[in-house]
């Protein structure tokens, strides 16, 4: 059978037309995918700035429950520091007769007797030796309140610091321990009992731990102060489990219902009154543990209390 170079020329020309066709279909495709991918990009990025803002946004909210606490850990020590160095400033006036004399009777204007006597005036009030001991004592309790005011704007400054993804290697009882220090005034009528051991290094984010667990704890403390029949007891955990980190916070408070279990990880949910919860609390726990390939589990008995854990792997990159 002959074949036509006709038939051979059109066969040629439909075969490169539909090649042609199918580089501008992929060509177009592309081009669309290459338009989503940017705009699913866009939109990640703008999720995470969102997620970052509302992460922002609860540390503020918390600052508001701490910030009569923060204002008591800063004016304790600050009122002695004060009552200390005006101690200190009336004891210059007599330090400085001292010293004056010292230099008239080096300089030979004061004779030995008259020395003797003006000091002898001076000691009337008090002994030089005794003067002495105070100031060292009152100097070594100003340092200690200045270095707890110094530790307490600290630990604020921590907290309240923009949130960000940096995560470095770290042992996280340090951001537990910061947590502690944080509520130490808010949870001072309470009973609370700590078992924390040192943990293995982890890539993490230290002010994201440190959120993580305070809002754990004002969660342990409002489900304590809606009993009033029992003390409120509140138990901080950490340790390393089935190659797990563990952080979990446990009370004995109201507890919750399984309908409020299946919820309490919604944005926005909350048992508080109106005006008094954010709702964004648990939600954003979830959201920061998850961030570090962690999971919670939460153990709840309505009347009897909840234990909150969360577990974490060791990352080392």
């Amino acid at each position: 059978m002959t074949v036509k170079n006709d038939d051979f020329e059109q066969a040629y020309y439909q075969e490169r037309a539909a090649r042609i066709k199918a580089e501008q279909l992929i060509q177009d495709k592309s081009q669309v995918l290459y338009a989503l991918n940017q705009e699913l990009v866009k939109k990640v990025a703008d999720l995470e700035l969102h997620e970052q803002l509302f992460i922002q946004a609860d540390k503020m909210s918390t600052l508001g429950t701490l910030s009569a606490g923060i204002a008591h850990e800063i004016n304790n020590p600050l009122a002695y520091v004060m009552s200390n160095n005006e101690y200190l400033l009336k004891t210059r006036l007599t330090i400085d007769k001292v010293l004056l004399l010292n230099e008239r009777f080096v300089s030979g204007k004061m004779g030995a007797e008259a020395l003797k006597s003006a000091l002898k005036e001076l000691r009337t009030a008090q002994s030089f030796i005794e003067i002495g001991a105070e100031i060292q004592e009152l100097i070594e309790d100003s340092d200690e309140g200045l270095r707890r005011i110094n530790s307490t704007v600290r630990n604020l400054l921590d907290f309240s610091r923009p949130a960000n993804n940096e995560k470095e290697l770290s042992d996280m009882t340090d951001g537990v321990r910061n947590a502690l220090k944080l509520l130490k005034n808010q949870l001072v009528s309470y009973n609370i009992t700590t078992n924390i051991t040192t943990l293995p290094l982890s890539m993490c984010n230290l002010s994201t731990i440190n959120q993580v667990v305070v809002n754990l704890l004002i969660n342990a403390k409002h489900a304590c102060d809606a009993v009033d029949e029992r003390e409120g007891h509140i138990h901080v955990y950490t340790g390393f489990e089935n190659e797990k980190i563990v952080i979990s916070v446990t009370d004995n408070g109201c507890g919750m219902s399984d309908d409020v279990k299946t919820q309490i990880f919604n944005p926005f949910f909350t048992t508080k009154a109106v005006g008094t919860g954010t709702g964004m609390g648990m939600s954003l726990v979830y959201t920061m543990v998850t961030d570090h390939l962690g999971t919670i589990d939460i153990d709840s008995t309505e009347y009897e209390g909840t234990k909150v854990s969360c577990f974490f792997p060791v990352l080392t990159q």
